[in-house]
């Protein structure tokens, strides 16, 4: 397997070239000129609405079938199962309303307190505008892990959707979707995942996850911002959504609602090659993409515990909340006696970006209960660096030595 170079990764970013240590990857990453000039050149086009009578048409459809092939080989689905979308939160809204319309009281939905906010309250949202009922998958504060010893009761037959998270975006939690959505299917509900932080670091396999609807992000590894949802083309026919009567009833288009932006769907198609081309040569894009999601797991894993190790010579001044056994090369952290938007202003004085906050993550946060109003975020991203991880570590250590800043 070809090793992959870091340095010359980072050459393909010019935003590096500021000198800051960029740590916010979970919140999205930075881009490759490639992406951005993907993005220009598909809007300098020509460029039309879609059609075949000349070239301009054709650019945009072109664009729009080389997206759905592109995420159909990323995710491992079908190009008829790929719906493009503004971000997750919006798709995840419309589906909610789109799957909920027969839901009434004596149904249930279940959501997950590991999750992001917009896989837990459009679901909970729906449940009250329906009369359904709303049950929790719980987490262990302590361990970052799910808590599914009551999973047979929390999904049972009255089930009609679970929502779960393939990865906290705050914790790093690896979820185990599989269990989760066996027990679902056994009772006859639909899975619903959030992808958009799982996406990120793992080979995703929606079939073999168990998902019926697997959500991501490509703004989150090294995209433009949108969003895309995969599902089977035959579930798709069978989900109905309100939309104007003169649009395409054709899935996935007709949960497509106006006209695409096909210059952003051109840089995420891009962004998708990047990440194909660590890993040159093999048994098509689908492969390839696997082997260099591998490559990039082994380099990202390094320098997350590159920085345990050191979190670790800090002792009792960092509180590491992300203790999972599977999980991302993501660390949230808090720091006793000391407010996190202090050291993470006290970072970015120095160059290094290592946002404070919840992160969306609203359900979570509060199981943690922090003595704090925020937590710091640290999350390796492609063009992570051993060098940037050393500035992170000295400028956590000199925070914590001053008293006032």
């Amino acid at each position: 397997m070809t090793a992959f170079d870091p340095t010359a990764f980072r050459a393909q970013f010019p935003s590096l070239e500021s000198g800051i240590a960029h740590f916010d990857g979970p919140g999205g990453t930075q881009t490759p000129a490639r992406v951005g000039e993907a993005v220009a050149r598909t809007l300098t086009g020509p460029l039309s609405n879609r059609g075949g009578s000349v070239a301009s048409e054709a650019n945009a459809e072109a664009a729009v079938a080389a997206f759905r092939r592109a995420y159909a080989d990323l995710l491992g689905c079908a190009p008829e199962g790929v719906v493009y979308g503004r971000s997750a939160t919006q798709l995840t809204y419309d589906f909610s309303r789109h799957l909920s319309q027969g839901w009434g009281p004596g149904d249930e939905v279940v959501v997950t307190r590991l999750d992001h906010d917009s896989n837990v309250r459009p679901w909970v949202q729906a449940a009250e505008r329906t009369g359904a009922t709303v049950r929790w998958i719980d987490f262990d504060p302590a361990t970052a892990e799910p808590d599914l010893s009551d999973l047979d009761a929390v999904v049972n037959p009255r089930t009609r959707l679970v929502a779960v998270g393939a990865a906290s975006n705050l914790l790093g939690t690896r979820f185990p979707v599989r269990a989760v959505a066996d027990r679902a299917h056994a009772v006859g509900a639909l899975v619903y995942v959030d992808g958009v932080h799982h996406a990120a670091h793992a080979v995703v396999d929606v079939r073999e996850l168990g998902a019926d609807f697997y959500v991501c992000s490509p703004y989150k590894f090294l995209g433009p911002h949108c969003a895309v949802l995969a599902a089977a083309p035959a579930l798709l026919e069978t989900v109905v959504p309100d939309k104007l009567v003169p649009s395409t009833d054709a899935v996935p288009e007709r949960f497509e609602f106006g006209t695409l932006p096909y210059e952003t769907m051109a840089g995420a198609t891009e962004a998708v090659e990047v990440l194909a081309d660590l890993a040159p040569g093999g048994d098509g894009r689908r492969a390839r993409l696997a082997a260099a999601r591998l490559l990039l797991e082994e380099h990202e894993t390094a320098l997350r515990d590159r920085v345990e190790a050191g979190l670790a010579g800090l002792g009792g001044a960092v509180r590491v909340h992300s203790r999972a056994a599977e999980r991302t090369p993501t660390l949230f952290m808090t720091f006793p006696g000391r407010r996190s938007t202090d050291v993470s202003r006290f970072l970015a004085e120095r160059g290094v970006l290592a946002p404070a906050g919840s992160f969306y993550a609203y359900e979570a946060f509060a199981r943690l209960a922090p003595d704090d109003t925020a937590g710091l975020r640290v999350g390796m991203a492609p063009y992570s660096s051993e060098e940037d991880v050393d500035r992170l570590l000295s400028g956590l250590a000199d925070a914590l030595r001053v008293r006032e800043y």
